[in-house]
């Protein structure tokens, strides 16, 4: 079985975070470990608090995977500190990991801050260049690029301007669009589009963090990018198509869906 490392905060509402990665990096058929990098105090109406864990705990549960487990790939969500970036980095570089997926992770879908300001530079220059593919939503993209996203050309444009920042590929995600929900990954050459309907729903929670766990779970097992967000799509859409209303605010996503009894119960 194919393993694959998150390194990523805790999610205590278990919709995102580093719950979410091993429900999807499961679902995709892999089987996940994790490095966590905070602690957020978090449920379906938000973030209430964060504890940034020290450096040191951090390499230490990356080098406990990686001296025994290993990782066919590695994902990485909440980097919440120029500090832990840094580290994490590092870590990459020591390992040669080289199936690395960059969930540049900004704002939680609640609209709470999950990353220092002082750090987005230090995530343009340390980290995505190590990177097989990056992940951003439009708002994360719009910050990585400076580029204001309104169209599908906004998306290109800016796929483009990521792309010089050293990662292989970049997908820039289009669930935030008005109009509807279309992926497009751009390889330095081509432009692929992935296209999805607007779901009329409020629980959206985690769908960031379990779209690059499964991308992460799909690349450790041998797919291209290209096969690989495709059926990430396909999965990430029967999830919030399915998704969960739990909570009094915005419920996850169905990481399990394709595998449960849709009759009567």
């Amino acid at each position: 079985m194919k393993k694959v490392m998150t390194i990523a905060g805790s999610d205590s509402g278990a919709g995102a975070g580093i719950q979410a990665d091993l429900k999807a990096i499961a679902a995709m058929g892999a089987y996940g470990t994790t490095a966590i990098t905070s602690v957020t105090v978090q449920n379906t109406l938000g973030v209430k608090d964060v504890c940034n864990l020290p450096l040191e705990i951090v390499e230490a549960q990356i080098d406990a995977i990686m001296e025994d487990i290993s990782a066919h790939a590695v994902k990485t969500g909440m980097l919440a500190t120029r500090e832990i970036i840094l580290l994490v980095s590092r870590k990459i570089k020591e390992y040669k990991i080289d199936k690395l997926v960059v969930d540049p992770v900004m704002v939680a879908t609640s609209g709470d801050i999950l990353l220092e300001s002082n750090a987005i530079e230090t995530l343009i220059q340390e980290l995505l260049p190590l990177a097989e593919i990056v992940t951003p939503n439009i708002q994360e993209a719009e910050v990585l690029s400076g580029i204001t996203i309104h169209t599908i050309q906004d998306m290109e444009r800016a796929a483009e301007k990521i792309r010089e920042m050293g990662s292989k590929y970049v997908i820039v995600k289009g669930g935030h669009r008005e109009e509807d929900a279309t992926d497009i990954l751009y390889d330095g050459k081509e432009i692929f589009y992935f296209p999805g309907e607007r779901i009329d729903t409020n629980n959206t929670h985690g769908t960031g963090c379990t779209y690059s766990a499964a991308l992460a779970a799909c690349i450790a097992q041998g797919m291209s990018i290209t096969n690989a967000v495709g059926r990430v799509k396909q999965y990430i859409t029967g999830g919030i198509i399915n998704s969960l209303s739990i909570g009094k605010g915005s419920g996850p996503v169905d990481h399990f869906w394709m595998f449960e009894d849709k009759g009567e119960k």
